[in-house]
């Protein structure tokens, strides 16, 4: 394993170097976007711990999965590493002043407003909605037969967006709102991610285009966005609300400076891709996991039929163990820096792979087997079990999103019995921004007695 050294620029005696990696091109880049989970374990086979992937001129990635680099990342000088530059490609999607696209006090500023909102207490005031809304969807399940689940998880966390979050209270807006975000979030799917939009990207798309269309659909969105919060503004009653965006309309900086709406336009829409795209395909690949394992899910539902949410945390920490949701986060380098013994290039990105990083032998033995028992009386590692990022950037919503993981399967358990799936697992497949089950997540349910 290599061995990190303090995140600083080097002396300039020593000429930066790139780790060895695949040759660039277009071939390249169309494996990355089509079979990256295949291409990154060749690539770690080959290359080892670090190696480069150049998708593009602009944009070459140092692909690493050593804990000692990937520390280094997290506690390192954020105004050397830059993460919103390196999720730039999320831009379009969730705009400038999201959390995510932001650097340096920009950055800062709008990680303090948003904070308070995910306090635990708070959170927690979620749960009876989070148990309701599944609870209706479960009731509509089919039973007896195959289905995808994905949509169905996409729906509970979609609700739980709209009411914890948004906290649109009116039911014809919130469908209308719910449609057109199903449109958005589907647009970039079919054609395969945002990075192959913005390849064919231009200033004045034509309408029928991809890029037309895609971007047809954020403006579609944004009206129904605007209207709301300019509503939210005007109710004298909304510093008593607790959903998310009311919370937010009350934030003040240290200058007591409020968010603007552009600001809370790219901060809701960050939280639904954070909060409601990934959960569901967590919460998917949880239950796709759980039915192929039989004796898992039995002891699963006796625990939770007994109270008991050990078992519970173990399974959802395993599931995103070995099926992480977000299959990397991103730094780009504002200065020359050493990484693993290694001297990179200002402008070059750094990625610590989640992907690779939790299907380490060194690290999780047999690590491709599903064992929930790994995270029993053992805490996850910092920088060993990552899929939330870490460091000054590590997600804000981990803390819901874990609660509400949590809350959604115990009541599915309460409702349904998962049934059991002899046929292989589902592959690995991107959607947008996500690895998501290929087929969905095919699952089967019957009526728990």
């Amino acid at each position: 394993m290599a061995t990190a050294t303090a995140t600083a620029p080097h002396p300039t005696q020593r000429v930066p170097e790139l780790p060895p990696g695949p040759r660039a091109g277009p071939l390249l880049t169309v494996r990355f976007l089509l079979r990256a989970p295949q291409l990154l374990d060749g690539c770690a086979q080959r290359y080892g711990d670090m190696f480069t992937v150049a998708t593009t001129p602009e944009r070459v990635v140092v692909i690493t999965s050593d804990p000692a680099v990937i520390k280094q990342v997290f506690t390192g000088d954020p105004n050397l590493l830059y993460a919103g530059e390196g999720n730039q490609v999320l831009a379009p999607l969730l705009g400038p002043r999201s959390v995510l696209t932001l650097d340096g006090p920009e950055h800062m500023r709008q990680r303090k407003l948003m904070l308070p909102s995910f306090h635990g207490e708070r959170m927690q005031a979620y749960g009876d909605l989070m148990a309701d809304v599944t609870a209706r969807e479960v009731a509509t399940w089919p039973r007896g037969s195959a289905f995808p689940v994905l949509p169905a998880t996409q729906a509970i966390t979609l609700q739980v967006i709209m009411r914890a979050v948004f906290g649109i209270r009116d039911d014809a807006r919130r469908e209308e709102l719910g449609r057109l975000l199903r449109d958005l979030m589907d647009t970039p799917t079919k054609y395969r991610t945002l990075v192959m939009l913005q390849m064919t990207s231009s200033a004045h798309p034509r309408p029928r285009s991809t890029w037309g269309r895609f971007r047809a659909a954020v403006r579609r969105v944004d009206a129904v966005l605007y209207d709301e919060i300019r509503e939210r503004r005007a109710d004298p009653g909304a510093g008593d609300r607790e959903d998310v965006l009311s919370l937010l309309l009350q934030a003040r900086d240290e200058d007591g400076e409020p968010l603007t709406d552009s600001e809370l336009r790219d901060e809701l829409m960050t939280l639904l891709v954070a909060g409601h795209e990934t959960t569901a395909t967590a919460l998917a690949w949880t239950l796709e996991r759980l039915v192929r394992h039989p004796a898992v899910l039995a002891r699963l539902r006796d625990e939770v039929a007994a109270g008991d949410d050990e078992y519970l945390d173990a399974v959802i920490a395993e599931t995103l163990r070995l099926r992480p949701v977000v299959p990397a986060v991103i730094r780009r380098l504002k200065a020359d820096m050493e990484f693993g013994g290694r001297l990179l290039p200002e402008g070059a990105h750094i990625a610590p792979s989640i992907y690779l990083t939790h299907r380490r032998a060194d690290l999780y033995p047999e690590p491709l087997d599903f064992r929930p028992e790994r995270f029993l009386g053992v805490k996850p590692g910092t920088y060993t079990w990552i899929p939330f990022g870490g460091g000054v950037r590590r997600c804000l919503g981990a803390s819901f999103a874990l609660y509400e993981t949590r809350v959604v399967l115990r009541t599915i358990l309460e409702h349904v019995v998962p049934r059991e799936e002899c046929r292989p697992g589902e592959r690995i497949a991107r959607r947008a921004i996500t690895y998501a089950p290929a087929r969905g997540g095919r699952i089967g349910v019957a009526d728990a007695r």
